[in-house]
């Protein structure tokens, strides 16, 4: 099959290509925003790569007039909240603006995986569930152009006539991450030798997938039978369990094998944040006969002994790094 991945360089991107790679004609679209080195030489070669910036509508549909893919995987976006919440108008040129581009270049009869985002329901206590009547309720600019991009993608595959699948992708751990997300941070401040973690908001629960799963589970979802031309379907990526910055930070604490212990941050402290995130993954598993196997101590551990950590926080903190063993 041959495939298009955007954002392929990204953080999910990477370690889907490197998954797809062996079976598929691979084509990573990209504006290499972090750089071309995310990819080894080898799997640099394997792939067709079109550096290309989703904001440039005609680039965009020569590409995939080009490439005529039988399969789209979108992932480029903007994601980090903090980023979209100071410069809404980026977030809304690549992730909203971008995403037309893209889906407006799809062909007829394509199979369109779009990754949409958790971000898009309204805080809640309970699992999220695809039909939650609530779903349209972000409380920050990055779900709302989530939810943008949701109903420009079902408008897009009836006029293209294409079949569309809508990930709503809940958070993702691991190695190779891009932005200084919680994990990140603590792992990366953990690795100098801190025992004081300074973070932002600690209430909050999540539901963490480790990124190895979800690069299994859209190309699990690539060959699935799910959608009929000129229908979109919504799917949950999570693993329907949900944890707190002190259940992670525990986690944290056995792997380095000393105390942990946590103190607020004002200058960290978001705004806007949810109390609990978690999803239902009822229809995941029907769809597949598959659920994640990862666990969140797996993706801890996989980061504490990889260091692949994003730029950022390399610069910050990898001066004060132990020689690794």
């Amino acid at each position: 099959m041959k495939v298009l991945v955007t954002g392929g360089s990204g953080y999910v991107g990477r370690v889907l290509c490197r998954r797809l790679l062996p079976g598929h004609e691979l084509h990573v679209l990209d504006s290499f925003r972090f750089g071309r080195s995310r990819f080894a030489a080898e799997e640099a070669a394997g792939a067709r790569v079109h550096a290309c910036d989703l904001g440039e509508a005609q680039a965009v549909s020569d590409c995939l007039g080009r490439v005529a893919p039988d399969a789209v995987i979108h992932l480029a976006a903007v994601h980090y909240i903090p980023e979209c919440e100071a410069d809404p108008r980026r977030a809304l040129a690549t992730n909203v603006t971008g995403t037309v581009n893209l889906l407006s270049a799809c062909p007829a009869g394509s199979r369109v995986i779009v990754m949409s985002s958790a971000a898009v329901y309204e805080p809640s206590e309970r699992p999220h569930r695809e039909s939650d009547p609530t779903v349209q309720q972000p409380v920050d600019m990055y779900g709302l152009t989530k939810l943008h991009c949701e109903s420009y993608t079902r408008y897009f595959a009836r006029e293209r006539d294409f079949s569309a699948l809508l990930v709503r992708l809940f958070n993702v751990v691991g190695p190779g991450e891009t932005n200084p997300h919680l994990v990140p941070e603590i792992v990366a401040q953990a690795l100098t030798g801190k025992n004081t973690l300074a973070l932002g908001n600690i209430t909050p629960k999540r539901d963490f997938i480790h990124v190895e799963d979800v690069a299994e589970g859209l190309d699990r979802l690539l060959l699935a039978p799910t959608v009929a031309r000129r229908e979109a379907a919504v799917l949950n990526l999570g693993t329907g369990r949900s944890h707190s910055v002190e259940e992670l930070v525990a986690m944290l604490a056995a792997i380095a094998g000393r105390d942990i212990s946590i103190e607020t941050d004002p200058a960290r402290v978001r705004a806007v944040d949810r109390p609990h995130l978690c999803a239902d993954t009822t229809q995941l598993e029907h769809a597949l006969g598959w659920k994640p196997t990862r666990s969140l101590a797996d993706a801890i551990l996989d980061l504490w002994k990889s260091r692949d950590l994003p730029t950022s926080l390399l610069e910050r903190y990898a001066e004060n790094f132990p020689e690794p063993e």
